[in-house]
């Protein structure tokens, strides 16, 4: 069942998560929406080219513009979907913003797997939040951003404490990964090089190796080009644009240089990618 509330532009909606419900691309229509979807062990899920086959109930954090794909025919669970204008404190809190660390970091799609009093606890926030929805109660949009906030800052905890952030040093690198990430996010298409990251973050591209290092086994390099070929693959996916079209849509006018740095990174180029992800579906 699915409920949305409006208030002004402040949107929040909530369903459930199972063969009935999540009809086959559904998920498009909250593309624009910040996503928390969780799911019960044995779901399959798939965000923006990953698979996930759950062994472990899980919460997945998703932002607006990734594309996310449930088989709805192994799993169940709940989606909750919300812009902006409705939740959003980085003034207050940055690791628990709208762009916290659940929603921008360098590791991997933020995932918080739970175990089975964690779960419990989560499904009882979700159950409050479905049952305040169908309620007329004064003080409604706050109860729910009440609610929404605690399953932020709990799987927040769970996902410093699996990636051992326990002190202030730790803390401090988590919150400048994040800052890359954040810079990355925002100019991948008009800044390519680690040299261009180092200068908005006032220090060498030496030291933001180093700084990356700590918590990444990727590169600087590696995740500027992992985030500019993301946005290829969904563009081949999901648009008709031609390689030359989103070589040039994604700050590159050698469409040639385009292709091989595509092609060097997948193994295969833009064409056959392309034609072998849309016959798999």
């Amino acid at each position: 069942m699915e409920q949305l509330r409006q208030f002004a532009v402040k949107k929040l909606g909530y369903t459930d998560i199972d063969s009935n419900a999540v009809e086959e691309g559904k998920l498009a229509l909250y593309r624009d929406f910040i996503k928390i979807i969780f799911l019960r062990s044995g779901s399959h899920i798939q965000v923006d080219f990953k698979e996930y086959h759950l062994q472990q109930d899980a919460l997945f954090f998703v932002q607006g513009g990734q594309y996310c794909q449930i088989d709805e025919a192994v799993s169940n669970g709940a989606l909750l979907f919300y812009n902006r204008d409705f939740y959003c404190v980085e003034i207050h809190d940055k690791e628990v913003a709208c762009d916290g660390i659940l929603f921008h970091n360098i590791y991997e799609i933020p995932v918080v797997y739970l175990e089975e009093a964690q779960s419990a606890i989560m499904q009882g926030i979700l159950a409050e939040i479905k049952s305040e929805m169908q309620e007329e109660e004064s003080g409604m949009e706050e109860m729910l951003r009440i609610l929404l906030k605690q399953i932020i800052i709990r799987s927040t905890r769970l996902w410093k404490q699996a990636h051992q952030v326990q002190n202030e040093e730790s803390r401090q690198d988590v919150e400048f990964a994040r800052r890359f990430s954040q810079l990355v996010e925002a100019h991948y298409i008009t800044r390519h090089s680690v040299a261009d990251y180092a200068e908005l973050l006032n220090i060498t591209p030496k030291a933001l190796q180093k700084r990356v290092a700590k918590y990444s086994k990727l590169t600087p390099n590696d995740i500027i080009k992992d985030r500019i070929i993301l946005e290829a693959k969904r563009l081949l996916v999901h648009t008709e644009l031609s390689v030359k079209e989103i070589g040039y849509k994604l700050g590159y006018e050698d469409p040639a240089y385009f292709i091989r740095l595509f092609t060097n990174h997948t193994e295969e180029s833009p064409q056959h990618f392309r034609k072998s992800y849309q016959s798999a579906v």
